[in-house]
Parts: structure tokens; C-alpha cells; sequence
């Protein structure tokens, strides 16, 4: 089977605002370390580990959970079959500089945990139980085409037959993460999995 695919739901979060399929679900523009947990709290997950995670981590993981949340039946899949495709412009930089301040007085082995960025992807990976193919990359900027090349070969080869796709990254206070969760059945209002549709999704603001 090669194709098409279909992007089932997406979930964006940046700048302060929470938004799924296009539709703002939480807003709190303050700093980035009470966003999260704001935004955490606000959908009431509970997942007590999520308090240890560093940002990056943090972002990428809300992010998957409400992507997820009422879209993907886990029943027609072994956890085998979901992958996770991510990129981003800064690898783990964010947790790398704070690693290296504490180094200044003791290091902090919770930090030099973080410190590579798939990282994310098992945060995730340990939620949902997820033993699919898996990759991170370092790009300058979102690059849908690679991205959707990249999916849509271990789509066609059946190395998976579903995949959370996109880009998480984090740096200081800015911060942008937006998730594709791409399957081969088209479910209701899914739109095709295509460079162009990911590229229009990840450049448009979510409406407050």
C-alpha cells in the first residue's frame, strides 16, 4: 500500500496558547515554566511524573496527550505500529545551558538526564506504550517536505502504520510545538498528510 495518508488531528501549542485542530483550548501568556503546568492542571491530567520533566519534554508530552486525546483508537493498533517522527532548531540547548550553570556548584544529575533531545520521545513513548520506529532530527527550521518523505516511507514499507510527526522545541522562553498524528484510514474531518497541508497548519496562528 503506498499511499495516500491521512493527518487525523493535529495539536499545536505556542506562544502561550493551547489549540487543537485550529481551536484555542487554553490560553495563559505568563512564562513558559507556568504555562506548562498551567496548562497541565487546566486539562487535569494526572501523570505525577510530568512535574519532573524538563520543558522540552514537558511541551512535547501535552502536546501528544491531547493530539491523542479522542482521536486515536489504541485498539486497532500493537504498540508496535506507532511511530514518532520529531524535529527541532535547538536540540536539548535549553536543558544544555542550565546543565552547565549548575555545573558551576554541583552538577545536577535530574538536568543531565534531559540533556539529549529524543528524550521527548520516551516521555511519550512510556505514556502511551509506543515501541514504534522512532527518529529526531536537527533541522533550521520546519522542513515539511522531509518530514513527510520520511513518514510516508515507513508508511509505505509498513514499518509503521500510524505516526505522530512534527516539531518540538524550546529555548528559553520561546517555545513551539505542533504535532501531526498521520494514519492510513481516513477518519472524519482528516485532511491528506501533505508537505503543503503541514506547512499551512504550522504557519497559522491559532485563533484566541
Amino acid at each position: 500500500m503506498t499511499g495516500p495518508y491521512y493527518i487525523s488531528a493535529y495539536c499545536t501549542i505556542s506562544d502561550g496558547i493551547v489549540g487543537k485542530d485550529g481551536t484555542t483550548l487554553f490560553k495563559n501568556p505568563t512564562t513558559i515554566n507556568d504555562f506548562l503546568i498551567s496548562a497541565y492542571q487546566h486539562f487535569q491530567f494526572n501523570y505525577p511524573k510530568f512535574y519532573k520533566m524538563d520543558n522540552l519534554s514537558k511541551i512535547g508530552w501535552l502536546t501528544a496527550e491531547l493530539l491523542l486525546q479522542n482521536t486515536i483508537n489504541k485498539d486497532e493498533y500493537e504498540a508496535e505500529d506507532v511511530g514518532i517522527t520529531l524535529a527541532n532548531a535547538n536540540s536539548s540547548l535549553d536543558d544544555d545551558l542550565k546543565y552547565y550553570d549548575s555545573v558551576a556548584g554541583i552538577a545536577s544529575p535530574s538536568l543531565f538526564v534531559y540533556t539529549l533531545p529524543n528524550i521527548v520521545m520516551g516521555e511519550i513513548s512510556i505514556r502511551h506504550k509506543f515501541k514504534g520506529e522512532q527518529a529526531f532530527f536537527i533541522q533550521e527550521a520546519f522542513d515539511a517536505g522531509f518530514i513527510h518523505e520520511y513518514v510516508n516511507y515507513q508508511l509505505d514499507h509498513n514499518l509503521v502504520k500510524a505516526c505522530i510527526c512534527g516539531w518540538v522545541d524550546v529555548v528559553g522562553e520561546d517555545h513551539k510545538s505542533v504535532l501531526f498524528l498521520v494514519e492510513k484510514t481516513k477518519k472524519e474531518n482528516a485532511v491528506l498528510f501533505s508537505a503543503e497541508n503541514m506547512d499551512k497548519i504550522f504557519n497559522t496562528k491559532v485563533k484566541e
